[in-house]
């Protein structure tokens, strides 16, 4: 548990170079949205394009520090929260479609009787992420790009985010109807109608 966003940006930096694939298009949703935004950080001039689905700037501007500090010490938060309501708000809390709701059930039962592993990594990810956001790098994304948002995403406060996003920087946003923070899972066929829209122009 010490890799940092950067890290994780990197490594996909080098997936892509050992597959030969230049100039992408990435589609980063939640958390994949930050390690998008990292990458641009990284290697500004290598995108074609950047979709973020129910992710967030990462800009320390959009952030209180009361967030940050709530968010580097969210691991014990998941420990001492009983399994079963955490399974049960984590299934419900992003989804609304059975559909999206089953994907993330079927994914938490991963850790099912490991609990302390699975805290470990949430509360590593939320550090990561703040440590990010502290580090005050601009994170301009120069590239075309996508804000997708459901517009019942209870995750956190994405809803404000995406919108103070949309405001500071222009970048398009769709607003998905009747879908959660994975609105990819709830209304798949319009987000990657998107998706491929932004595709057909860029690539």
């Amino acid at each position: 548990m010490t890799f940092t966003l950067e890290d994780k940006a990197r490594w996909l930096h080098e997936i892509l170079e050992a597959e030969n694939i230049g100039r992408p298009l990435i589609v980063g949703q939640s958390m994949g949205g930050y390690v998008g935004q990292m990458f641009a950080e990284k290697y500004p001039d290598e995108l074609s394009g950047f979709v973020s689905i129910d992710s967030a700037p990462l800009q320390r501007q959009y952030v209180t520090a009361a967030e940050i500090y709530l968010l580097k010490r969210m691991a014990p938060v998941y420990y001492y929260w009983p399994w079963k309501s955490l399974l049960k708000w984590g299934t419900n809390g992003v989804a609304v479609t059975e559909y999206g709701r089953s994907l993330m059930r079927e994914m938490m039962m991963t850790y099912d009787g490991d609990k302390r592993r699975y805290a470990a990594l949430a509360g590593h990810g939320y550090r990561m992420l703040a440590e990010a956001m502290e580090a005050d790098l601009p994170y301009e994304i120069k590239c075309p790009a996508l804000l997708i948002c459901g517009e019942k995403d209870q995750a956190g406060t994405c809803i404000r985010y995406n919108k103070a996003w949309h405001k500071h920087t222009g970048i398009p946003i769709h607003w998905i109807k009747d879908a959660g923070h994975n609105a990819n899972t709830d209304q798949p066929d319009l987000v990657n109608r998107l998706i491929e829209n932004l595709a057909e122009a860029v690539l």
